[in-house]
C-alpha cells in the first residue's frame, strides 16, 4: 500500500532518539461525534435484538428486570473510565492507561485482550443483521451459509468506510445514531400506543417466568451453572459495552478530557432509560403474540405482529441502520487500537500497521488488518448452529475482563494518577469503585455456567496466540522490547492541543 513515513502537515519534528517522527490524525471531532461513537457502539437495537431470545429461553419475560441493575453497574464503570480519560486522553484507552500507570507488560496484555474483544464483538454485531433481522424483513429462511456471506459483506463495507475517511465515517455514524434515536423512540411509543389500542399489551407478562421453573429462579446456581435470573444480566452486560470507544478517539477529539467523559456517561444513561422502556413495550406485547418463544427473531416477530407488516418493516430497516452503525464504530475503534499498539511497536506487523495513509489520513493498513481478523473469526464461528449465542457470550466475557482489570488498576493507583484535565469523581470515587467492583465480580461469576464453554475456548486460544508473540518480544529484545518510544511525544502533542483551554485545578484527593 502506498503509505509513507513522511511527516504530515503540523506534525511534531523527529524524535530525539533519531526515530521517525510521530504521525498525527486530525483533531476534528466535537461532543456529538464523541457521543455518537459511544452511543453507536453500545446500540441498544443491536444488543436487544441479539440477546432477547436467549433471555426468554433462559430467564423468561421476567428477566428484563435485570436490565436496570446492569445499567447501574455499567454506569459505574463508565464513570471510572471517564476519570481515566480525563487524565490520559489518548487513543488506545485501557491499553494506554494500564501501560502508563502500571507498566508496559500489563498494558500489552490489556491491549491484546481489547483487540480480541473488538474482533469478536464486530462479528457478533454484524451477524445479528444477517441472522435475526434480514430473514424477517425479506421473509426468507436464514441459514448458517447465507448468514456467513451477508456478514462477510457487511464487515468488508464497514472496513472500506473506515479506511476511506474518518470524517465521512463519523458523518455516517452521527446520522445513523440520530436515526437510531428517532427510530427506537418511535418504535417504543408506537408499541405502547398501538398495543394499547388493539389490546395487544399484557403487562402481567412482564413478571412471568415463562418456560423457566419458579423454583430456584433467583438462586445463584451451582459450581458449573448460574441461576435463571443471573443469566438475564447478560442482556445488559452485552448491550451496554463499548461506551469507552469514545476514549479510543481521544487524539481526534477537541478538548477530549472534558468532552469524552461526559459523552460516555450521557450515552450510558440515555441508552439505559430508552432500553428499559423498549424492553417493557416489547415484552408486554409478546404476551399476546403467538409463537414468540419459538421464533428465531422474537423482537422482529413482535414488532411485525403489533405494528403490521409495512410499519414493522420500515422500523426494521431503521434497526438495520443502527446495527450497521454499531459495527462501523467497532471497526473504527479496533483500527485505532491496532494503530495505537503498532505506533508503540508492540503489535505483530507494527511496521506496516502504524502507518497513516497520506491521502486518506487514516491508518489504512490497520483498517484492512481488522477486517481480515473479523473474517477469520466469522469463519470459525459461522458453522455453529449456536453461532449468535457463542459470539455474544464471548463479546460479553472479554469486556468484563477488560473492565475488571482497568477498574482494579484505577483503585490501586488512583492516588498516583496524573491530575484531572476536566473530569473527576471527587467524593463519589469510593462508592463508584465499590459498585463497579461488586458488579464486575458478579458478572464474571455468571460465566462459570457450562453453556459458556465456547467463549472460554475462544478467549484461551486468543490468549495463547498473544502469549506466543509476547514471548517472542521478550526473547528478541527483553523487557526493552515492550517500551513505548512515543510516550513523551504523544503527551506533548496533547498538551499543545489543549494550551488554549484552561485546566481546572485537581480536586481534593487527586494526585499532583
Amino acid at each position: 500500500m502506498a503509505d509513507v513515513e513522511a511527516r504530515p502537515p503540523g506534525a511534531e519534528p523527529a524524535r530525539q532518539d533519531g526515530g521517525p517522527p510521530p504521525q498525527r490524525m486530525a483533531r476534528e471531532l466535537g461532543w456529538y461525534a464523541s457521543f455518537s461513537v459511544a452511543f453507536g457502539f453500545v446500540s441498544i437495537a443491536t444488543g436487544i435484538f441479539t440477546t432477547y431470545g436467549a433471555v426468554l429461553s433462559t430467564s423468561g419475560p421476567r428477566g428484563i428486570w435485570a436490565w436496570p441493575i446492569s445499567v447501574v453497574g455499567q454506569l459505574s464503570i463508565a464513570l471510572v473510565f471517564g476519570a481515566l480519560a480525563a487524565r490520559i486522553p489518548i487513543s488506545g484507552y485501557s491499553y494506554q492507561w494500564v501501560s502508563r500507570i502500571v507498566g508496559p507488560v500489563w498494558g500489552w496484555i490489556m491491549g491484546w485482550v481489547s483487540f480480541a474483544f473488538l474482533g469478536v464483538v464486530l462479528v457478533a454485531v454484524d451477524y445479528t443483521i444477517a441472522s435475526t433481522i434480514l430473514p424477517e424483513l425479506f421473509q426468507y429462511v436464514g441459514t448458517t451459509q447465507n448468514a456467513w456471506v451477508i456478514t462477510a459483506v457487511v464487515v468488508l463495507l464497514q472496513a472500506v468506510l473506515v479506511a476511506a475517511s474518518t470524517r465521512f465515517t463519523h458523518r455516517v455514524n452521527s446520522t445513523a445514531v440520530t436515526v437510531q434515536l428517532i427510530g427506537m423512540i418511535a418504535l417504543t411509543v408506537l408499541l405502547f400506543v398501538v398495543g394499547a389500542l388493539t389490546g395487544k399489551l399484557d403487562f402481567g407478562h412482564l413478571f412471568e417466568a415463562g418456560p423457566v421453573p419458579e423454583s430456584g429462579y433467583y438462586a445463584l446456581g451451582g459450581a458449573t451453572e448460574a441461576g435463571p435470573f443471573a443469566l438475564a444480566f447478560l442482556l445488559g452486560a452485552f448491550t451496554i459495552v463499548g461506551f469507552e470507544s469514545a476514549a479510543n478517539l481521544a487524539e481526534e477529539t477537541k478538548n477530549p478530557a472534558r468532552v469524552i467523559p461526559r459523552a460516555m456517561v450521557q450515552a450510558v444513561i440515555s441508552l439505559g432509560v430508552l432500553g428499559l422502556l423498549f424492553l417493557i413495550a416489547i415484552t408486554a406485547a409478546a404476551g399476546r403474540v403467538d409463537g414468540v418463544g419459538a421464533s428465531d427473531t422474537p423482537v422482529a416477530t413482535v414488532i411485525t405482529a403489533v405494528l403490521g407488516s409495512v410499519v414493522g418493516k420500515i422500523l426494521l430497516v431503521l434497526v438495520v441502520i443502527s446495527i450497521f452503525s454499531c459495527g462501523l464504530v467497532i471497526t473504527l475503534s479496533g483500527t485505532r487500537l491496532v494503530y495505537a499498539m503498532s505506533r508503540d511497536e508492540r503489535f505483530p506487523g507494527w511496521q506496516l500497521l502504524r502507518r497513516i495513509h497520506p491521502r486518506t489520513a487514516t491508518p489504512l493498513n490497520a483498517s484492512v488488518f481488522m477486517m481480515l481478523i473479523a473474517q477469520i473469526i466469522l469463519a470459525v464461528f459461522s458453522q455453529s448452529t449456536d453461532a449468535l449465542f457463542e459470539l455474544f457470550s464471548a463479546g460479553t466475557l472479554l469486556p468484563a475482563l477488560i473492565y475488571a482489570g482497568t477498574v482494579a488498576m484505577y483503585a490501586a493507583k488512583r492516588r498516583s494518577l496524573p491530575p484531572s484535565r476536566g473530569f473527576t469523581l471527587g467524593r463519589w470515587e469510593i462508592p463508584v469503585l465499590v459498585v463497579a467492583a461488586v458488579w464486575l465480580l458478579y458478572e464474571l461469576l455468571i460465566f462459570r455456567d457450562a453453556s459458556f464453554r465456547a467463549p472460554w475456548i475462544y478467549v484461551l486460544v486468543l490468549f495463547a496466540i498473544g502469549a506466543v508473540y509476547f514471548a517472542g518480544l521478550l526473547l528478541r529484545s527483553g523487557r526493552a522490547g515492550l517500551t513505548m518510544p512515543d510516550l513523551a511525544d504523544v503527551d506533548r502533542s496533547l498538551d499543545t492541543a489543549d494550551t488554549a483551554i484552561p485546566r481546572p485545578k485537581a480536586a481534593e484527593g487527586d494526585a499532583r
